[in-house]
């Protein structure tokens, strides 16, 4: 089946509309580099554009019409967008899913030590990455810390270029012969990956005095403690703003593009929604990396039971009313998936795997070993969204993860799915998938944006 770039689309208006939309995603994701930023950021561009605390909503006890748009916050790490349609609960949402966690360095509970005059600290890698790709690069450290009084102190360092930045060391390759004849995921190992913090030390001090230097430095600007480590969440990833890419400046590339690329054109979408018809939902959630676990992931009863009191306050919750709202819904779930690339073609079906310029990507199963652990969607939903998009004239295509047994992966789709919705996968072609600066094509995050609000607004 010949496929066409989505590029012919366009004249040179209609490419800059791309070029602006694309900026505002390039910032969002130099800005937003924890699933704790992207909320805070939509959180106020979802107020700019309309939409109240779905709490504040509750507590002054005011009902939800059609028209009305709301959004509740879990932990300051998983977002849900509801724009309230005309038509009853019970007949189903159109959700747009997305997830805001990406691939980092978490730092442990007690991180910081100091070995050989340096001051170190200890991280656990989250997700899935090849660990020798995080060594010998910029680093930045952003994070939170909570403290005993209850404050919560933001903590950024290393975006600025008047800020310093950390970083993990590599072996010089005048003495890696050894390391050179280990196997890839050996190469570097997981307790190898220490930040290298400081090398000053404090004045006066006799024990670990480049310890305590760091230490003074983080209490003179954060007011933290050593002790504070324990109630603070710090995610290391690669420092500077995500960049233009290619000659052209068709493509981007940046940080924590799995899965924001898909998350910032679903968040646009509704945003742009005008009077929809169904009641429509973007959700964006975290833990999605390690399993969609825990009580900010996917498989925790957030989205349920925010679906029930949005109900509740439209005065239309009944137990039975909100499994008819679930079952009957409608999904894309919008996760990226393996561009092709030139350079490793051997690990892909070439009819059956997804391109830069082509457009919204449709994965009908993900999983692996036969099609295990995945959503495989049904062949009538997908010519409901064909019509839709075709109609429109939106660029999609189809793919599958890499050839039949070379690997595989999963995302949020069969945890929606179990509550009898129907579901696909829907998202952008990616190059360098989890390494610390991943490649998109800026067509296809434009067309997936127009495919995105055709979805919420058209699907009945």
């Amino acid at each position: 089946m010949k496929r066409k770039t989505a590029w012919e689309k366009y004249d040179e208006q209609g490419r800059k509309g791309i070029y602006e939309f694309c900026e505002g995603y390039r910032q969002f994701i130099s800005d937003c580099k924890t699933e704790r930023e992207c909320v805070d950021m939509l959180v106020a561009k979802a107020e700019a554009n309309g939409y109240r605390n779905l709490a504040e909503v509750i507590t002054k006890g005011k009902p939800l019409r059609a028209g009305d748009k709301v959004y509740a916050v879990n932990m300051n790490k998983m977002l849900a967008l509801f724009h309230i349609g005309k038509d009853s609960f019970e007949d189903g949402m159109n959700i747009l899913g997305a997830h805001i966690d990406s691939p980092r360095l978490d730092l442990k509970q007690n991180p910081l030590y100091e070995d050989t005059s340096l001051a170190m600290m200890d991280t656990h890698y989250y997700g899935g990455v090849k660990k020798y790709q995080w060594v010998a690069r910029p680093m930045a450290l952003h994070g939170v810390v909570a403290k005993k009084d209850g404050s919560v102190v933001n903590v950024s360092i290393g975006e600025s270029f008047d800020e310093p930045v950390i970083g993990v060391s590599d072996l010089l390759i005048h003495l890696a012969a050894k390391q050179m004849e280990k196997k890839g995921a050996l190469v570097v190992e997981g307790e190898d990956l220490n930040l290298l913090v400081g090398s000053i030390p404090l004045a006066d001090e006799e024990t670990e005095p480049v310890k305590a230097q760091i230490l003074k430095l983080l209490e003179e600007k954060y007011g933290m403690e050593e002790s504070d480590f324990h109630s603070a969440e710090f995610e290391a990833v690669p420092a500077g703003p995500a960049r233009d890419y290619g000659l052209d400046a068709s493509m981007l590339m940046g940080y924590g593009q799995d899965d924001r690329v898909c998350a910032y054109p679903s968040a646009e979408a509704i945003f742009a929604l005008e009077d929809p018809r169904k009641t429509c939902v973007c959700l964006l959630v975290d833990k999605e990396e390690i399993g969609s676990v825990g009580a900010t992931g996917m498989q925790s009863r957030f989205f349920e039971n925010t679906v029930a009191e949005v109900m509740n306050c439209a005065g239309c919750y009944s137990e039975l009313s909100l499994r008819r709202a679930m079952s009957r819904s409608r999904v894309l779930s919008s996760d990226v998936s393996a561009a092709f690339d030139p350079n490793y073609p051997s690990v892909m079906d070439k009819n059956n795997c997804a391109y830069f310029g082509m457009g919204l990507v449709f994965n009908k199963y993900t999983g692996a070993r036969g099609k295990s652990g995945s959503n495989d969607a049904n062949a009538e939903y997908i010519a409901k969204l064909r019509r839709i998009l075709d109609a429109e004239e939106i660029r999609y295509q189809t793919s599958e993860l890499g050839k039949v047994d070379q690997g595989g992966g999963g995302t949020i789709a069969y945890i929606l799915a179990n509550y009898g919705m129907e579901v696909i996968d829907s998202g952008i072609a990616v190059q360098n998938m989890h390494a610390p600066y991943e490649v998109t094509s800026k067509v296809d995050i434009y067309e997936a944006r127009l495919a995105y609000e055709a979805f919420l607004r058209e699907m009945v």
